[in-house]
């Protein structure tokens, strides 16, 4: 696979910044998606997650809705639903509609992690007990639903309403690398979460690659990449930035989620070796830097993945940092 033409999509997380509301984290959200369009990105996933006051996206299918209708050619689509606190018939007549609605233009990207904490899982889905094989199950039944086919069962008596005449491109998102052997077996795009895990993503693309079948829906492999990015034309404003997030995650590993907190709370702040350490290690989930560093850096996480579409999760204290940031990118690789 050549690395000479990086396609850059977005992976938007709607956060909310401090001393904003859910609703300008919204606002921001489809500002950002009319600039992508507009900046040539190719893709913009949204995400769901649930039980925290910093992340807005709750619910990605109404999302998607409302960015699909404001923008006009960019695919719109999850990063992703998670599936296992939903059932696949709701699954598939939510994208059925937003299909229907935006042909050839979405994409349902699915995950197994429940975008939360367990209790709150349980709670949107009390039947849930985390099973492999049930997971693997709703993505049969999510097959036969979007493609009005059946093995026999009960499926049989039961249509995804409305009919669609074409079918939303079908990824299964992963930070473990398990679910490459799924996307492989049901000839999905696979997409692997470099934020949530540097390590061992290059070998699940790879494995992926090699085992993929051939679907209805897909001839050949299809694979991205999504990582936190930072770009900026200031080093200073870059290392500002960088400890913003080092911060976050460090916050998140303790369980209080990714607070919307600004440079002065945090500029003072010493931290134990271990935690130092552990900001080391989260360093790898993230590129940050000057455009020159990002070139760079971006070229080469590309050619590690042997992908060719990268895509950036950019979280910033101020939002005309993160249209920059997103400005930029553009900038270097197109």
């Amino acid at each position: 696979m050549s690395n000479t033409k990086i396609k850059l999509s977005v992976l938007d997380q709607s956060p909310v910044r401090k001393g904003v509301t859910a609703r300008r984290a919204i606002e921001e959200t489809t500002i950002l998606a009319q600039e992508a369009e507009r900046l040539g990105y190719h893709r913009f996933w949204v995400s769901e997650h649930h039980n925290t006051t910093s992340l807005a996206g709750s619910t990605p299918e109404i999302l998607i809705a409302h960015l699909a209708n404001h923008t006009k050619t960019l695919r719109i689509g999850s990063g992703g639903i998670m599936l296992p606190n939903h059932s696949s018939l709701k699954v598939a007549e939510s994208f059925r509609l937003l299909e229907v609605m935006h042909p050839n233009r979405i994409d349902l990207g699915m995950g197994r992690a429940p975008g939360t904490d367990r209790i709150t899982a349980s709670m949107l889905n009390p039947s849930n007990n985390w099973s492999e094989q049930d997971f693997v199950e709703q993505l049969r039944e999510l097959q036969h639903y979007l493609h009005d086919t059946s093995d026999g069962g009960i499926q049989a008596k039961i249509k995804a309403i409305p009919i669609s005449e074409t079918v939303p491109q079908q990824w299964l998102l992963s930070s473990s690398g398990q679910s490459a052997l799924f996307s492989a077996h049901f000839g999905m795009g696979f997409s692997f979460a470099h934020f949530i895990n540097p390590i061992g993503g290059a070998q699940a693309v790879q494995y992926y690659r090699e085992h993929f079948k051939p679907s209805a829906d897909l001839a050949m492999p299809v694979e991205n990449v999504a990582l936190h990015v930072f770009c900026s034309e200031d080093e200073e404003k870059v290392k500002q930035q960088e400890a913003l997030m080092s911060y976050r995650f460090l916050q998140l590993a303790k369980g209080k989620g990714l607070p919307a907190v600004g440079w002065d709370d945090i500029k003072g702040v010493s931290y134990t070796e271990a935690e130092l350490e552990q900001i080391k290690a989260n360093k790898q989930r993230m590129i940050y830097g000057t455009p020159t560093v990002i070139k760079e850096q971006l070229t080469k996480l590309a050619a590690d993945y042997d992908v060719d579409e990268l895509m950036a999760v950019t979280i910033t204290e101020h939002f005309e940092d993160r249209i920059r940031s997103y400005e930029l990118l553009a900038d270097i690789f197109q």
